[in-house]
């Protein structure tokens, strides 16, 4: 037990110790912008999740701006694999477009949902309107589907085709020494901000018995993420071209219905 728990330090004092590769023609800059911008992402999608009654902006198109920074991880990770100027770091990045072009629409449906039932695009005005009945509860669909593009959009589990071993690593082949440890840092920051992301968006935020409300938002972003990591050795890999057969046909019904429902209820209930 002791020794699975040390497994993220050694490997992080590996990486730190281990020469960083460099590669003849690789557009440095571009490669290593791709790889150090995840973690600038991450951050910046944790600028707008509220913890507590404390957040870092509470812009009044939060919701817009988690999604664009969304957006932005396609052109990090396909800088990382361009830049590198490898055949294996290159199909992983067209792999990841493929991939988030079929989880993409669907996972701005998603989010929709919430935004209409709180008539608002401000996080913490969607917290404010789960007082008396968490989001989950009504928009189980939309809940699930932000929670598999939050896997999709980390390079996580069974949609980590982009990084698979079946091209020797993809957009990570190339990858050694500081710049590796940046990129999977950069995965783990991703998952933690979209698990915060869910929890506030469907689970109440920092509702809850007992505990302070930044308390409970740490709880809940934890639990998600437990479930999120868990799910990596348990669900095999997803092809990106089985994938966009799922998004584009079940996914994406699946959220604009989703999204009807909660119209529908908003419009008659008000």
């Amino acid at each position: 037990m002791s020794a699975g728990l040390l497994t993220p330090f050694d490997e992080v004092a590996r990486l730190l110790r281990q020469r960083r590769r460099r590669l003849v023609s690789a557009d440095l800059l571009l490669w290593r912008v791709g790889g150090a911008g995840l973690i600038v992402v991450a951050l910046l999608k944790v600028a707008v999740i509220p913890l507590g009654v404390w957040t870092l902006s509470d812009m009044p198109a939060g919701v817009v701006w988690f999604n664009a920074m969304d957006v932005l991880i396609w052109a990090l990770v396909w800088l990382a694999g361009w830049g590198a100027n490898s055949a294996h770091s290159l199909i992983g990045g067209y792999r990841f477009l493929a991939q988030a072009l079929s989880y993409e629409l669907p996972l701005m449906f998603a989010l929709t949902a919430p935004v209409v039932a709180a008539a608002s695009l401000r996080v913490g005005g969607i917290v404010m309107a789960q007082q008396d009945l968490w989001f989950v509860v009504w928009m189980p669909a939309a809940f699930l589907i932000v929670c598999l593009s939050v896997v999709a959009f980390s390079v996580w589990g069974p949609f980590s085709t982009a990084a698979g071993a079946d091209l020797s690593g993809g957009v990570l082949s190339e990858l050694s020494g500081t710049d590796r440890m940046l990129v999977l840092v950069g995965r783990y920051a991703l998952l933690t901000a979209g698990a915060g992301f869910a929890v506030t968006l469907f689970l109440g935020g920092g509702a809850g018995p007992l505990l302070p409300s930044w308390a409970w938002v740490v709880v809940k972003t934890v639990a998600l993420l437990a479930v999120f990591v868990g799910v990596r050795r348990r669900i095999p890999a997803v092809r990106p071209d089985r994938f966009a057969e799922v998004g584009f046909l079940v996914l994406l019904p699946v959220a604009l219905v989703q999204l009807l429902v909660v119209s529908l209820v908003v419009v008659l209930g008000g």
